[in-house]
């Protein structure tokens, strides 16, 4: 078979990207040229959604890829904040975009909706539902094995599409029941629920890009891995945190202070290694202290004394 961009996982997701333009503009010319035949604010309003989902999709067919490019000279940690960066950007699109539908919405419904109704209207809303969610599960599938955040937004777009579409539907039926005010507040649930949606994705990658803490099961099974290795007596000053979608952990390890140094950096070496296997964890960096000494951190800054010398292994872990 063919692959335009190779077969790794970088080609992977430029191909999921790739199929999220070529859905999302099939559905904009189907669905906004019915809205623009026939007068349909909730029709136009949904061909609107996707217009943000199309330049979403190219954004992340850019710019989301290059989380798959090796570390460099410039980006010496790797380019993985990129990804949640245009995952931003996804979000902001879409609730500007669902504020200007509102807009529009409330607008129409306090004038006169001039939609006309027909069949095609609904023929054309069965399409966008087909189109969106071949493209759900297609894009779920993909990423089952990549773990994107980015594709992971791109996804929740097409499943809130999906919910859209269906309350579009409802302001057309209802059009073609004699109810043609219908259509103004399909659209307005429609901009509601978008807005909803690219706030939920802008919070979500906020976190990635300031670096926040994850959750704590995270923080736990950090723990865990380092106190099964036999020479750790101690485990203190752990931090676990964002770098983009990736976990960077900084840690002090306690270990036996009579330790040989060739040793002491083995040890470091397999703990290193094994916190760098574990799902989702990047950058790793183990500091290795000899057990029941206290910490450098606790000298007076003043007197240069040092602190109360705490147990091992009881501090933060």
């Amino acid at each position: 078979m063919w692959h335009p961009w190779g077969d790794g996982e970088k080609a992977r997701f430029r191909l999921a990207a790739g199929a999220n333009i070529l859905g999302n503009a099939l559905k904009i010319a189907v669905v906004g040229a019915t809205g623009l035949a026939f007068g349909s604010v909730a029709l136009l309003a949904d061909a609107a959604h996707s217009v943000a989902d199309l330049v979403a999709s190219a954004v992340v067919f850019v710019w989301g890829g290059a989380r798959y490019d090796d570390a460099d000279e410039t980006h010496p940690h790797g380019h993985q904040r990129i990804e949640p960066l245009a995952a931003l950007f996804v979000g902001a699109t879409i609730v500007l975009l669902g504020v200007l539908l509102l807009r529009e919405s409330v607008s129409e419904f306090l004038g006169s909706p001039e939609i006309t109704a027909s069949p095609v209207l609904v023929a054309a809303l069965a399409f966008a539902l087909v189109d969106m969610y071949l493209l759900y599960r297609y894009t779920e599938r993909i990423n089952a094995t990549l773990g994107s955040t980015a594709l992971t937004a791109l996804a929740a777009d097409c499943l809130n599409d999906i919910y859209t579409t269906v309350a579009a539907l409802v302001g057309v039926v209802g059009a073609l029941f004699g109810f043609p005010l219908l259509d103004p507040v399909a659209g307005a649930l429609v901009s509601v629920l978008v807005v909803y949606q690219g706030v939920e994705i802008g919070r979500e990658n906020v976190t990635y890009l300031v670096g926040a803490a994850p959750p704590a099961g995270d923080r736990d099974r950090v723990i865990e891995a380092l106190r099964e290795h036999p020479a750790v007596e101690g485990v203190h000053d752990l931090t676990v945190f964002y770098d983009g979608t990736d976990l960077e952990v900084e840690v002090h390890v306690e270990v036996d202070g009579e330790m040989m140094l060739r040793e002491a950096h083995d040890v470091e070496t397999q703990l290193v290694t094994g916190l760098r296997d574990l799902p989702d964890v990047g950058d790793v960096h183990v500091h290795l202290d000899p057990s029941g000494l206290g910490e450098w951190k606790e000298a007076d800054d003043a007197g240069g004394e040092s602190g109360p010398v705490p147990e091992p292994g009881t501090r933060d872990a």
